[in-house]
């Protein structure tokens, strides 16, 4: 058996593995965030809003908002499990399948927004995980680890060594944040119109550390030994544009956010092989992760004083945003969304609200991989806010996002599933839920 033809294959899949997107486990695209207030948990659609959220989801709206200074502080805490569930002919399990579970988690998503209103013009900011925001981690490998080595030792022994002689072991974890920081300048054009501009600089902040080996078992024979130890830090920047019309019971507004290019160098520590299959790890080497282009339209309407909703739509341009190994092209369109929300007062203390959201993203059978899948989904959030007294308010919600399992099938052929030769299914699914509370003050 070539051990060398084996590291070639372990090669592809470890090369795969380590180039991840960005773990997405708040509400908005592929690589852009937009949950970042308590309010948005609670009710989703938020673009019509003048309340001191409409620093990120408004900013033209702040307006029509307090007189004065406010400020907001949120903390989140989502969880996302990512499971895919393969059948594939080598596997020594029922019906040939076996499922791989891999789990994101970000304990501590912070959000922070200020605001200062005087007459016409309002300035504001906001701080926050703009882009990904979690850790994702894989304890026991993955299909493209396993689907490749057992097909070279099963061809290259003639069957003779069967997946129970021998093992791989692989460990891979990630982290990968985006933060944001934004301003804002906002100005009030007569009665009815107000228009802001703006810009937000955003740090990329990740590492990806792990390992892939295959041994025998009970004799000491390594055939492959892969680690690698790699941090990416770097900066990009994006305008902001946003106007509001408001007539008494109707607001309409519109957002645009500019694309930000990311392209991230490695500062790599440890690299087993730099100069050969982990070639990619080297220290330098950049990786692009473009945030999309955002646009934002919203509708609000107060049917009476306490009682009012919005209907939004989000469009996210994926297919020019550039993507690690150009994945974007493999996207059918760019994601879309559309949300709905209402809240009522039921009295001047507290505030309830619900909302939904339709995220259709334009997959592709090319654009899923083991380390990097999206679902389409629907999300429901719901939720309160509490006026504690004229200055403070505390907001809590919780969604769940409700995801369509991916189904992605390859024919036996050359190449075939994971290149191999045989036929291969990945079913992925995934859950997600974010709980979150925060307080605004008011002064």
């Amino acid at each position: 058996m070539s051990i060398k033809r084996i590291n070639h294959f372990l090669f592809l899949v470890i090369l795969g593995t380590f180039i991840l997107s960005t773990t997405q486990l708040k509400a908005g695209g592929l690589m852009t965030n937009t949950n970042y207030h308590i309010s948005f948990d609670r009710m989703m659609a938020r673009g019509a809003t003048f309340d001191i959220d409409a620093a990120y989801s408004n900013p033209a709206g702040l307006a029509w908002g307090h007189e004065g200074w406010q400020l907001s502080f949120n903390w989140q805490m989502p969880h996302q499990n990512r499971d895919i569930e393969t059948t594939f002919p080598l596997f020594m399990t029922d019906n040939h399948t076996r499922k791989y579970h891999g789990e994101a988690s970000a304990p501590f998503v912070p959000g922070l927004f200020a605001s200062y209103h005087h007459n016409n013009w309002v300035l504001s900011t906001m701080i926050g995980i703009v882009g990904s925001g979690g850790y994702v981690k894989y304890n026991d490998g993955l299909p493209m680890f396993d689907a490749p080595l057992m097909t070279a030792i099963y061809s290259q022994t003639k069957g003779t060594i069967t997946p129970d002689k021998y093992t791989i072991d692989s460990r891979i974890k990630g982290k990968q944040y985006i933060y944001g920081g934004q301003v804002c300048f906002t100005y009030k054009i007569g009665n009815h119109w107000a228009a802001s501009a703006g810009i937000r600089a955003n740090y990329y902040d990740g590492y990806y550390r792990g390992y892939v080996k295959a041994a025998m078992n009970n004799i000491n024979k390594v055939l492959a030994d892969y680690q690698v130890d790699c941090d990416q830090t770097g900066w990009g920047f994006n305008p902001i544009i946003s106007v509001d019309y408001h007539d008494r019971k109707l607001t309409l507004a519109a957002k645009y956010e500019f694309r930000t290019k990311l392209n991230i160098p490695n500062k790599t520590h440890l690299n087993s092989d730099p100069d050969g299959v982990l070639s990619a790890f080297r220290d330098g080497a950049k990786t692009r992760y473009d945030m999309p282009a955002m646009l934002s339209l919203a509708v609000g309407y107060d049917f009476t004083p306490k009682f009012r909703s919005t209907l939004e739509y989000h469009f996210f341009d994926d297919k020019n945003a550039t993507m690690a190994n150009n994945r974007q092209k493999e996207l059918t369109h760019g994601t879309s969304e559309f949300l709905v929300g209402a809240e009522y007062d039921i009295n001047k203390i507290l505030t309830i609200s619900a909302g939904a959201q339709r995220t259709d993203y334009g997959l592709s059978d090319a654009y899923e991989s083991n380390t990097s899948f999206a679902c389409d989904s629907y999300s429901i959030g719901a939720g309160g806010a509490v006026n504690v007294n004229k200055h403070i308010r505390i907001n809590a919600g919780y969604f769940v996002t409700l995801y369509s399992d991916y189904t992605k099938h390859t024919s036996a052929g050359n190449p075939g599933y994971c290149n191999t030769t045989l036929e291969g299914t990945d079913i992925y699914s995934r859950t997600n839920g974010v709980f979150g509370i925060g307080i605004d003050y008011k002064f």
